[in-house]
This record gives structure tokens, C-alpha cells and sequence, in this order.
């Protein structure tokens, strides 16, 4: 995108044909730190030099595929805006039935011990920890850098979580949890939608997991048992075919009462059991 902006629509108009205009939107919005209403109430709205040139490079760095969330730096989960970077996992919104299902099963006035495993941006724990002031919520990734995004949202959100670097339960000290969430790598390794869209741009180790894509969440199912309280809850989000793999995985380690839960899309996406 060569030629550079003047106004408002001249940008919506040099986007026209080459991306949706409602990312073209969401690009000015955040260059003009405005709301949609004004972008489509001012049209003539002239832009900086500085704010053109931001917008063109936006423009062509998505043109090549680069993830939104990457971009703009941000996505929302849970009605909450979360810091994200190529370090991390963009959050999906299926991720938030397992806040759902969490919530659901928080006695009132309890105050749980949760774990989130591979928190990466920390969308899951920071939202716990929200969602439920009381809760004692520790969060883990074995990635540094994806530990210190998590940590910048949880202060910029004021979340209480505790972190800590580890490779699933290696680091963690000797503890009992009544909830434990995950949303491992679960895609199959070689898995050609791994070279497609956003995909393309996440760190490859929050992504396959294994040939089959259960090689992390078998893990996860085996060790949980010995960091959960008696009728604590493991809750494993993964992919669209896997669910009766995953509740198998979830038996065999001696869980009961074990389900799985259907996202908007009606796709079975998260699968849970409670320790006996």
C-alpha cells in the first residue's frame, strides 16, 4: 500500500477490495484511539503523516497473513482486553466456556485453589482470579516470555495470580487444587491447517502436540490426580474430533463424572472430570 492516506475514508477506501473493512476499521480505531461511531461519522477526519504511515504498514503486514491480535498488540476475552504478543497463544472465545464451566461449579462464598496450565497470555487465570475474588489462582507456563505477558495483564487488570515457570507439573511445589484448566496443544503435528491463517504466526509449541495431537493432554490427564483435591476438577479444552479420545484419556486416569461441553458452534470443545 504505497500511497498514503489523507483522511478517514480515503484509508477505508484504499483498503477496499484488499482487506474486510471491519479490520480496516479496528486499524483506525486504534491509530485514532477513537470509537467505531466516529470513524463512520467523520470520513473527513484528516490523519497525521505519522497516523497514514501506521495505517499502510498495518494494512500490508496483514495483507501477508499477520494475525490481528499481533498487530494491534490486544484481543478481548471475557469482556476484558488482554496483551498479547508472538510469544503467546491468541485467546479464542471458545476458551471462555471453560470460565463457564468454573464458575458453575464454585460453591458461593468458597474460596477454590486453581491452576491454569500453560497460561500463556494468562486469559484464563487472570479471568478466574476476576471472576472470583476469593480464589487462590497460580498459573504456569514453561515459556519465560509468555510468562511475563501473562504477568503485565494481570497488573494491568489487577488479577492476584501467582506464577510460575514450569513444564506442566515439573516445577510445582507439592500442592492440592479444586480446579485445574488447560487449553494444551492438541493439534496433530505435520497437521496442514499448522501452515494456514493466523496459525502460521503462533509459537508452534502452544499448537501440535504429538500425531494424534494428545500427547500433552494425555500427560496432563495422568499427573493431574496427584495435585487435585478429593472431588477437585481437571477441565481440558482441545479439538473438534478429539472429545471421546480426551474422556477416555480422563477414565483411565480414574476420573468420574467425566463429560464433555459444546461451544457455540456446537462443537465438543472442552472435556472435564472430578477426582473421586
Amino acid at each position: 500500500m504505497a500511497e498514503l492516506p489523507a483522511t478517514i475514508g480515503d484509508a477505508l477506501a484504499l483498503a477496499r477490495g484488499r482487506l474486510p473493512a471491519g479490520e480496516a476499521r479496528l486499524f483506525l480505531r486504534e491509530i485514532l484511539a477513537c470509537g467505531a461511531a466516529q470513524i463512520a461519522a467523520y470520513p473527513e477526519r484528516a490523519l497525521s503523516a505519522e497516523q497514514a504511515a501506521r495505517f499502510a504498514e498495518l494494512c500490508d503486514r496483514r495483507l501477508v497473513g499477520e494475525p490481528v491480535a499481533y498487530l494491534l498488540g490486544a484481543r478481548e476475552f471475557y469482556g476484558r482486553r488482554f496483551g498479547v504478543s508472538p510469544a503467546v497463544l491468541i485467546p479464542r472465545p471458545e476458551t471462555e466456556l471453560i470460565v463457564d464451566l468454573v464458575l458453575a461449579r464454585v460453591a458461593p462464598g468458597s474460596a477454590p485453589a486453581i491452576l491454569d496450565l500453560g497460561t500463556g497470555s494468562g486469559a484464563l487465570a487472570v479471568t478466574l482470579a476476576l471472576e472470583i475474588p476469593a480464589a487462590q489462582v497460580t498459573a504456569l507456563d514453561f515459556s519465560a516470555p509468555a510468562l511475563d505477558v501473562a504477568r503485565a495483564n494481570a497488573a494491568a487488570l489487577g488479577a492476584a495470580v501467582r506464577f510460575v515457570e514450569s513444564d506442566w507439573f515439573a516445577a510445582l511445589e507439592a500442592a492440592r487444587f479444586d480446579f485445574i484448566v488447560a487449553n494444551p496443544p492438541y493439534i496433530a503435528d505435520g497437521d496442514p491447517h499448522l501452515t494456514e491463517g493466523d496459525v502460521r504466526f503462533e509459537p508452534a509449541t502452544a499448537l501440535s502436540s504429538g500425531p494424534a495431537g494428545l500427547d500433552d493432554l494425555h500427560r496432563i490427564a495422568a499427573a493431574a490426580p496427584g495435585f487435585l483435591t478429593a472431588g477437585g476438577w481437571l477441565l481440558m479444552e482441545h479439538g473438534y474430533d478429539q472429545a471421546p479420545a480426551v474422556r477416555g484419556l480422563l477414565v483411565a486416569a480414574g476420573f468420574v463424572d467425566v463429560a464433555s461441553a459444546q461451544d457455540l458452534a456446537g462443537i465438543e470443545r472442552i472435556s472435564f472430570g472430578r477426582h473421586p
